[in-house]
C-alpha cells in the first residue's frame, strides 16, 4: 500500500509536465461527464440511464453527472476525477464545443491532463433541442453522440500549442467612420496603424449626409474633427487612394502590399523628398480653375460638375488634389497654375508598397442597392424619382443647390414628396434583398422632418411596411415625426408613372390598415433603397481569407459571442462590411474590433492551436498536387535530403483537412484528427450500437 501511494504522489507531483510534454502512449481510460443544462438536456434525455451506459463502454472507467457541468463545481468535478480515477481522456457530453470547449480543456489542463485530451458530445443544440417531444429517442442519440465521442478520446494524443511573435503594426482597410474609429483606437494605443482608403478622402458615407437622426446634429460638424484627428494622428500612416493588392502571411506576420494609385499631384512631404522646396499642393484650387475638362461629381450623386484635377468636397482630408487620368486630356494648363509649387506631375505611375503587420481590420463600408432594376418605381425613367442618398445632397448646405430642395425636372420646390421604404429591402422577388436595411426608417423619418422645417406647407408621405425605431432614443424620434404633420401609409407601393405634362407622379399602393387601394398624385418620390456590400468588399475578403454570408456581407466568426473576429486569425470586422448598421452601432462595432485587434500585438506573441497538418516526409513523393489546393496558402514543396517534400507553415493552416483527404499517398494527416480517429467514430456509430 505504501508504494502504491508513493507511486500516486509522485504522478501527482509529475501531473503538471503532463500538459506540457508528451507522455508514452498507455491504456486509455476516459471520464464521462454529462451536464443536464437544468432541463435543457435533461428535459428530454435521460441523464441516469446515459450515465450508465457509458459506464459501460469499453475503454470508460468513469462516469458521473451533474445540473451544470460549465460551473466552478462542475469543473472540479473533472479535475477531481482526472486525478482519482488517472483519466487519460475526457468527454463531456453537454452543449456546443463553441461555447464550452475552452472551460473544460482548461478544466482538464488544471486536473493534469494534456487538454487536447479532451472531447465534446453535444447532447444540446444536436438533441435535446430538437427531439424534446421524443425522450426515448434523444436518449438513444445521446447514447450514440457518448459512444463515438469515447472512440476518439481513447485514441487522443497529448499536443502542443506553438506561439508565433506578432508585429507592433495593424492595417486598417476603409476609411469610413468605422476605419478611421478603428484606426484612431489602435493609435491612442501606441500601435503604428496604416489606414487605407480606396477614396481621395477619408470620410466615407456619413460625409455625403446632411444631418444624422435622432439628434439632428451635422453630420459633417461632427464628422470632420474626427477626420482632421486621424489626419493629424501621430501613429496613423494615411494612404489614401489607395488600394490593397494582395496579402500573405498570417496572425501576427502579415505582409500586405498596397497599390498607390497615381494621384498626378505631389503632398508637401512628397515635394521635400524631390527636393522641391515649399513644394507641393496646399489646396489652392488654382489648377481646377483652369481645367477645361468637366465630369459629375460622384460624390454629389453626379448631380453637380467637377473638373478632371478635383477634390470631392471643402472638407476633405488630405487637403490634396487628385487627377482623374481617365478623363484627363494632359493640356498642362494645370501645371503653369500650380507655378513655383510645382505640385502636379501627369506622368506619375502606381506605386507599390509593402508593409508588415500583426493584425487587420476590414472596414469596406456599403454601397445603394441598384433600384433601377425595381422598374415598377420608375428609378432613372422620371427624373423627380431619387434616392435617399441623392436627397441627402439635395437638401445638405454644402450639396448642389446650396440646401434648397428642388425638383430635378424644373427646379422647382416640391410640395408633396412621398417616401417609399424598403425599396428593395425586405424583397423576396429575387431582384431586391431579402435582408432589412436597418437603418431605412429612421433617415426617412428624418428626411420628412426637414421637408416640413424647411418648406412651409410641405406633407411628406411616408408608405412603409413596418416601421423599425429600434435605437436610443429613436422610437421617440418616431412620435416627434407623426406630431409634426408626417403622413404614414402602411403599404408597399405597387406602381410610380409619371404624368408626362406635370412631370408629377402618381403613387399606387394599397393601405393595409383601412384595406383599400390609394392613387396618390405627388411633386416627387424619394427611395430610401437598400444597402448592399461594396464592390470592393468581395476582392478584398478574398485576399484576407475571410467568408461572406450568401448576401454577400463579410462574415464574422460567431454572430454573438465573436461578432468582431473573423475564422481568419487575426483579421477583424468593423461596421457595415458585417451587415446594415447605423452610425453608433458602427463606431460601437469599430471600438471593439480595434480592441480585439490590439490584444494580440500588445501581448507580443500568439498561441496556434495545434490543429495544423503533418507530413510523413519518409512517405512523401513531393507530387505537390496539396500545394494548390490548400485555400490557406499554407503548404509549400521544399528540397530536403535531395528531394521535394511537402511542408507545412502552422500558423497559416487551419485544419481544415482539404490536403490530407486529397494526398493520393497519405502521407499527410491532421492533428486531432487522424484517420485512425475518424474510423474509430464511424465504427463505433455503425457497429458500436448494435447489441
Amino acid at each position: 500500500m505504501a508504494e502504491k501511494k508513493a507511486k500516486k504522489t509522485t504522478k501527482k507531483q509529475e501531473a503538471p509536465k503532463m500538459a506540457t510534454e508528451k507522455k508514452p502512449a498507455a491504456k486509455p481510460r476516459v471520464g464521462v461527464f454529462i451536464c443536464h443544462c437544468g432541463t435543457n438536456i435533461a428535459g428530454s434525455i435521460d441523464i441516469e440511464a446515459l450515465q450508465e451506459y457509458a459506464k459501460s463502454l469499453p475503454d470508460v472507467a468513469f462516469a458521473d453527472n451533474y445540473q451544470y457541468m460549465c460551473s466552478t463545481p462542475g469543473q472540479n468535478k473533472v479535475m477531481d476525477a482526472i486525478k482519482e480515477h488517472d483519466l487519460n481522456g475526457v468527454v463531456v457530453a453537454a452543449c456546443t464545443p463553441r461555447l464550452h470547449e475552452p472551460t473544460f480543456r482548461t478544466a482538464s489542463k488544471e486536473g493534469g491532463l494534456n487538454p487536447f485530451r479532451f472531447e465534446m458530445a453535444n447532447i444540446r443544440e444536436q438533441n435535446s433541442w430538437v427531439h424534446m417531444h421524443d425522450r426515448k429517442g434523444a436518449t438513444d442519440k445521446a447514447k450514440d453522440a457518448v459512444r463515438i465521442a469515447v472512440a476518439k478520446a481513447a485514441l487522443l494524443e497529448d499536443l502542443f500549442p506553438k506561439s508565433v511573435p506578432v508585429e507592433k503594426a495593424a492595417m486598417v482597410v476603409g476609411a469610413g467612420i468605422a476605419g478611421m474609429q478603428a484606426a484612431l483606437d489602435l493609435a491612442n494605443a501606441g500601435i503604428k496603424t496604416y489606414l487605407v482608403e480606396k477614396e481621395p478622402t477619408i470620410g466615407g458615407r456619413m460625409s455625403q449626409l446632411d444631418k444624422t437622426f435622432p439628434t439632428l446634429d451635422c453630420s459633417q460638424c461632427i464628422l470632420t474633427p474626427k477626420m482632421v484627428d486621424v489626419g493629424r494622428a501621430e501613429n496613423i500612416e494615411l494612404m489614401t487612394y489607395s488600394e490593397v493588392e494582395n496579402v500573405e502571411g498570417y496572425i501576427g506576420n502579415f505582409d500586405v502590399t498596397i497599390r498607390k494609385k497615381a494621384r498626378g499631384v505631389l503632398t508637401p512631404a512628397e515635394a521635400e523628398a524631390k527636393g522641391i522646396v515649399g513644394g507641393g499642393c496646399n489646396g489652392c484650387g488654382d489648377c481646377d480653375e483652369v481645367c477645361p475638362v468637366i465630369k459629375p461629381n460622384t460624390f454629389e450623386m453626379g448631380m453637380k460638375p467637377r473638373k478632371a484635377i478635383y477634390i470631392q468636397h471643402p472638407q476633405v482630408v488630405p487637403l490634396i488634389y487628385t487627377v482623374d487620368f481617365d478623363t484627363c486630356v494632359k493640356c498642362g494648363l494645370c501645371v503653369e497654375a500650380c507655378g513655383d509649387k510645382k505640385a502636379i506631375d501627369l506622368e506619375m505611375q502606381d506605386e507599390f508598397v509593402t508593409v508588415k503587420v500583426g493584425t487587420a481590420i476590414l472596414a469596406t463600408g456599403y454601397d445603394i442597392f441598384e433600384i433601377e432594376k425595381k422598374d415598377e418605381w420608375g428609378y432613372k425613367k422620371y427624373e423627380n424619382v431619387i434616392t435617399s442618398l441623392e436627397f441627402e445632397r439635395l437638401i445638405c448646405a454644402s450639396g448642389p443647390t446650396g440646401g434648397h430642395l428642388v425638383r430635378p425636372s424644373d427646379g422647382e420646390t416640391p410640395k408633396k414628396i412621398a417616401f417609399l421604404l424598403c425599396a428593395g429591402s425586405r424583397d423576396n422577388t429575387g431582384v431586391g434583398k431579402p435582408y432589412c436595411s436597418r437603418f431605412c426608417c429612421m433617415y426617412s423619418l428624418k428626411h420628412a422632418h426637414q421637408i416640413i422645417e424647411k418648406i412651409p406647407g410641405a406633407t411628406p408621405y411616408l408608405f412603409y411596411m413596418d416601421i423599425r425605431s429600434f435605437g436610443k432614443m429613436y422610437e421617440e424620434f418616431y412620435y416627434r415625426i407623426q406630431d409634426e404633420g408626417a403622413r404614414f401609409i402602411r403599404g408597399r407601393v405597387a406602381n410610380v408613372l409619371e404624368d408626362p405634362v406635370t412631370k408629377n407622379l402618381k403613387v399606387m399602393a394599397d393601405d393595409t390598415l383601412l384595406d383599400r387601394p390609394m392613387n396618390l398624385e405627388v411633386d416627387m418620390v424619394v427611395l430610401a433603397a437598400a444597402v448592399q456590400p461594396t464592390r470592393q468588399a468581395d476582392p478584398v475578403r478574398k485576399l484576407f481569407g475571410v467568408s461572406c454570408s450568401q448576401d454577400g456581407w463579410l462574415l464574422e466568426a460567431h454572430p454573438k459571442l465573436n461578432p468582431c473576429g473573423t475564422t481568419t486569425a487575426g483579421v477583424y470586422l468593423a461596421g457595415v462590411c458585417q451587415g446594415p448598421k447605423d452610425i453608433p452601432d458602427t463606431v460601437a462595432s469599430a471600438e471593439g474590433a480595434a480592441s480585439a485587434a490590439s490584444i494580440p500585438i500588445h501581448k507580443g506573441e500568439v498561441e496556434l492551436e495545434p490543429y495544423f497538418a503533418q507530413c510523413r516526409e519518409e512517405i512523401c513523393a513531393g507530387c505537390g498536387m496539396c500545394v494548390n489546393l490548400c485555400p490557406y496558402s499554407a503548404l509549400a514543396l521544399v528540397e530536403k535530403e535531395g528531394r521535394k517534400v511537402m511542408e507545412v507553415t502552422e500558423a497559416k493552416c487551419k485544419g481544415c483537412g482539404t490536403c490530407g483527404g486529397f494526398c493520393p499517398g497519405g502521407a499527410i494527416y491532421m492533428q486531432h484528427f487522424t484517420t485512425p480517429q475518424i474510423v474509430a467514430q464511424i465504427d463505433a456509430f455503425l457497429l458500436g450500437g448494435e447489441e
